[in-house]
């Protein structure tokens, strides 16, 4: 497929998501239709229609299904999601979650079907929205390199999730660097935009799983790792600036999203005031850039 498509992606896109980016207030005044459907909103799975003339133009959620082993430096997890493998760790929940509150919250138009896909198929570029979780024992091969690298500088963007402490840090740089071996992921600081595009956060958001936050109630530890008290967000830029990857390292935004459901202090706590806040500000960020 050509690089068209990423063109002109961006220009359906561009007016929906700035009318999304204009309604900030709004956004935020809805923050309490979270807390009142916070019982009701996943006693079944939410559905809406998309209008059949823009099927194509609505933003859906793509989770990427990556090969893992048992790890670098000795941190290597083998637990298992669901469906099979670290790549479905709270798969399909948290896209689930995340799609009804973006439609619910936002302007945006949104697919209620997620989808998961794999770095070597033809049509990864239609889905310029890619989400990778649990990568401390990730491992591409030799076409996933390649084809990850030209739907990068194509226009495509790939996020990573929840994964902690410095070894599973060091498995993703090193997979990274296979893909640019000449880029290195930069810390962002809290000015930048994309903390700020539609919620305005004052301080990168810590996330843990539910159970150790729960663990861990009333002491302020948000980390689940001794080596993983700070929070980072780094990010990997093109040639013009334009972010291509984000790396959302000692936070789990994934588990805000899937375990809304289960506990109204971690809801409260953890999804409403971080997870969702700072996963809307990303979509809204990379779409609109």
């Amino acid at each position: 497929m050509s690089n068209q498509f990423f063109n002109t992606h961006k220009r359906r896109w561009f007016p929906k998501v700035l009318i999304g980016s204009i309604c900030l207030a709004l956004a935020i005044a809805c923050l309490p239709i979270l807390r009142a459907q916070y019982r009701s909103s996943l006693v079944g799975i939410a559905e809406w229609e998309v209008d059949p003339a823009f099927k194509h133009d609505v933003f859906i959620f793509a989770r990427v299904r990556y090969s893992s082993y048992g790890g670098r430096g000795g941190y290597g997890r083998r637990g298992r999601g669901r469906w099979g493998g670290n790549w479905a760790t709270d798969y399909p929940d948290a896209e689930l979650n995340l799609a009804f509150r973006l439609q619910q919250m936002t302007s945006l138009k949104v697919s209620p079907e997620p989808v998961v896909v794999t770095l070597d198929q033809e049509n990864l570029r239609d889905y310029p929205f890619l989400y990778i979780v649990e990568p401390g024992n990730m491992s591409f091969g030799e076409t996933e390199v390649t084809n990850l690298r030209d739907y990068l500088l194509n226009g495509g963007f790939l996020m990573f999730d929840d994964f902690w402490g410095y070894d599973e840090w060091d498995n993703v740089y090193y997979e990274m660097k296979r893909v640019f071996p000449d880029r290195e992921p930069i810390d962002l600081p809290i000015e930048h935009p994309i903390f700020h595009i539609v919620f305005d956060l004052k301080e990168k958001p810590q996330i843990p799983s539910i159970h150790h936050a729960i663990s861990y109630r009333g002491t302020g530890r948000t980390w689940e790792r001794e080596d993983a008290k700070v929070v980072h967000y780094r990010g990997i830029f093109d040639d013009d600036g334009r972010l291509m990857v984000l790396v959302c390292q000692n936070t789990d935004l994934g588990d805000g999203w899937e375990r809304e459901g289960e506990s109204e202090w971690y809801f409260h706590e953890f999804a409403e005031k971080k997870a969702y806040p700072m996963g809307i500000n990303i979509i809204f960020y990379v779409m609109t850039h």
